[in-house]
């Protein structure tokens, strides 16, 4: 969760070189930040790549879709913790209980990692229905929202470069899931570079 403490929806756009693909697909010029490199132009990345960091649709099915396998996401850890510090982009306040989960999305054919999620989640404003299926693991987010039939939204707050957890260079998107009109959930999905690079000529 302290990823996210003392950070603004506006400081979370400013950190991205005004907020590529948050409101469009195409960027002329556009960069990501590479602390501690520099910015990385947009149009260098696999073109895959980018259009996964601009959907508002759900990433596993168009994982499926594009690698031609089934993905799953695996649940690497879950837990429920108590907010120290506000996080302004889906309105937590100190003091309040949020699930947190960290999630991979693995092809169960070829095992392949194609992407890392952690989620911080304000369960009380799920429906109760969904709530507890959600904190069983036995639905994913991506399921919740699809099946759940509830006006949703998934606004892209942050674009830029980290570390995966195997040590290589990784894009993340950060972004927000509104639902009946309140911010409900937060999810950063980082890409590993190696990965995406590879596969520029797959069809």
């Amino acid at each position: 969760m302290r990823r996210f403490y003392g950070r603004s929806v506006q400081d979370q756009g400013a950190q991205s070189a005004q907020a590529p693909f948050r409101c469009d697909g195409f960027v002329r010029d556009g960069v990501i930040a590479a602390p501690p490199e520099e910015p990385v132009p947009l149009r260098v990345l696999p073109a895959f790549l980018r259009a996964l960091l601009v959907t508002d649709g759900t990433v596993t099915k168009i994982l499926e879709a594009y690698f031609w396998e089934p993905v799953t996401v695996d649940t690497l850890e879950q837990r429920f913790e108590t907010a120290e510090e506000p996080v302004p982009a889906i309105q937590i306040a100190p003091g309040d209980r949020c699930l947190i989960r960290d999630a991979r999305l693995r092809g169960t054919d070829s095992g392949r990692s194609f992407a890392e999620a952690f989620s911080l989640i304000r369960t009380e404003l799920i429906p109760s229905g969904f709530r507890q299926r959600l904190i069983d693991r036995e639905i994913g987010i991506g399921v919740l929202i699809r099946d759940s039939g509830l006006e949703s939204y998934r606004e892209v707050l942050d674009v830029g470069m980290d570390v995966s957890s195997d040590g290589g260079a990784a894009v993340c998107r950060t972004y927000r899931i509104i639902i009946e009109r309140r911010p409900v959930i937060l999810i950063t999905e980082c890409f590993p570079l190696a990965l995406y690079a590879g596969e520029r000529d797959v069809t």
